[in-house]
């Protein structure tokens, strides 16, 4: 395929050194050096930050114009608006649409007036050509599956945020995926305030909530004739994590080959009958979960311990994003559903 390139944005990092001007003056002879010259390496940097690849410089816009922000990643897009930083373009991995700018609605008046881009879900590749085109001066990839390809591909388009080394593929944790765009931004009072916010209403829960200690959940989903469960990583899990929840301990055993998601076979189902569980669909209706003969022959589901979630709900979208703004209106709806449950367990 044949396309354009861009300079390599590494190089438009550092900037020629500044002349020093020799003024030749018919009266004294002497130098002078301009007094407006910058000696090298001294061009104005937005944000800095370390990811799998090394340090990432991303430098500051010129006086009077916006950063141009492309976010590649899950949610990458809705921490960026939520630090007030409003991305020029989104790919719309939950498909929240062109009415909510490609973030969730708890967020999307954020945008006001400004027109974003969305970016197609398609097959793994992206297309180099139409991220180009937006002209960023940024790219996040934060919350996405490592690949040296696509990275070395888009740094040429424009300096490209993703992970930290060790982290599994698009299983970044909402604190490190929160901090990690707000360094690369030039937001991180914003971001640690974000953190420290979240952080402070789940302590508080959890202090409200001994009885959630230890418990062991299962937060499982139905694909289809398929079934899985999150895994800590995947905030669909680390939610009920912080707030003393444990995984239970077969699905911990199941294989991961994605890092924050395992599969449960037809086989495996009884693997979900923990002491509760919050079960959804993912692509399909709530019916086909309520209807599941496997699902409903649990003890978990018969005993009235599990949390039926409609993906639609704020529960399901909001941990499903992962974000600060979604987490926290997850909390308020799902915390009475896990009081109910628990109640349930101590009283069986």
């Amino acid at each position: 395929m044949s396309m354009s390139t861009r300079k390599n944005p590494a190089i438009l990092l550092v900037t020629t050194a500044a002349a020093l001007t020799l003024v030749l003056s018919g009266c004294s002879g002497n130098d002078t050096t301009d007094p407006a010259a910058e000696p090298p390496g001294s061009e104005n940097i937005l944000g800095s930050v370390e990811t799998k690849y090394g340090t990432v410089d991303v430098p500051a816009p010129a006086d009077g114009e916006e950063l141009r922000v492309v976010a590649l990643g899950w949610s990458d897009g809705e921490v960026a608006l939520s630090l007030g930083v409003k991305p020029v373009a989104i790919l719309d991995w939950q498909s929240h649409g062109e009415e909510n700018n490609g973030v969730g609605s708890w967020i999307a008046d954020d945008f006001g007036d400004t027109e974003v881009e969305l970016i197609e879900r398609g097959d793994e590749s992206l297309n180099y050509e139409q991220i180009q085109s937006l002209d960023p001066d940024v790219i996040l990839n934060v919350r996405a599956a490592f690949d040296d390809q696509a990275y070395e591909r888009l740094s040429e388009i424009a300096p490209t945020i993703q992970a930290t080394e060790g982290t599994p593929d698009y299983a970044v944790n909402w604190r490190d995926h929160t901090r990690t765009i707000a360094q690369g931004l030039g937001k991180v009072e914003e971001g640690e305030a974000q953190v420290a916010e979240l952080d402070e209403k789940i302590a508080d829960i959890k202090d409200e909530h001994p009885q959630f200690d230890g418990v062991e959940l299962v937060s499982g989903s139905k694909f289809g004739d398929a079934y899985g469960a999150s895994l800590p990583g995947d905030a669909r899990f680390d939610l009920y994590g912080d707030l003393g929840f444990v995984l239970d301990a077969e699905i911990a055993e199941l294989p991961s080959p994605d890092g924050f998601f395992a599969a449960v076979s037809v086989e495996q189902v009884e693997a979900m009958d923990s002491d509760i569980a919050v079960l959804t669909t993912i692509g399909y209706p709530i019916e086909d979960l309520e209807n599941d003969a496997l699902i409903n022959s649990l003890d978990v589901v018969k005993d009235g311990r599990a949390i039926i979630v409609d993906p639609e709900s704020d529960i399901m979208a909001g941990t499903t994003a992962g974000t600060v703004p979604s987490l926290s209106i997850a909390l308020d709806q799902v915390v009475p559903e896990l009081e109910d449950v628990v109640a349930k367990l101590e009283n069986n």
